[in-house]
C-alpha cells in the first residue's frame, strides 16, 4: 500500500460517489466501483441483525448482481486507516489481483492506494 496524491478523474468521481453515499445515508462507509465497461456502482454499509456487509462488499455484490464480469478500481469513504482484508478480497475475486483499491477519509482525501490481493 502507498500515499499517492494525483488522482484520474475517473478515480476522482468514485470517491465523490462514495463520500456522497455515505453522507447521503449516514453511514460508516461508503463506497463505489468501477466495472470494465465504466459503469459505476454506489453502496453503503449494511448493518442488518442478519446480514453485514462492508460498503464496498455490497458495492462489489451490486456489480456482480448486475452482471459485470469484472472491475477496473474501487473506492471507499471511510475513518480507517487501512483497507480491510475482506474488502480487498472481494474487488480482488471480481477485479482480480492487482486492481486499485483507493480509500479516502470522510474529508474525501485519499490516505491510501492500495491493490486486490
Amino acid at each position: 500500500m502507498s500515499d499517492v496524491t494525483e488522482l484520474d478523474p475517473e478515480d476522482k468521481k468514485i470517491i465523490t460517489l462514495a463520500r456522497s453515499a455515505r453522507a447521503r445515508n449516514g453511514v460508516a462507509e461508503g463506497a463505489a466501483v468501477r466495472d470494465e465497461n465504466g459503469r459505476t456502482y454506489v453502496a453503503g454499509t449494511v448493518a442488518l441483525e442478519s446480514l453485514r456487509l462492508s460498503a464496498l462488499q455490497t458495492a462489489v455484490a451490486m456489480a456482480v448482481a448486475s452482471g459485470a464480469r469484472g472491475l477496473e478500481a474501487a473506492a471507499v469513504v471511510s475513518e480507517a486507516a487501512q483497507p480491510a482484508d475482506a474488502d480487498l478480497a472481494a474487488v480482488r475475486d471480481l477485479g482480480g489481483a492487482g486492481t486499485p483499491v483507493l480509500l479516502a477519509g470522510p474529508d474525501g482525501v485519499l490516505r491510501v492506494a492500495a491493490q486486490a490481493r
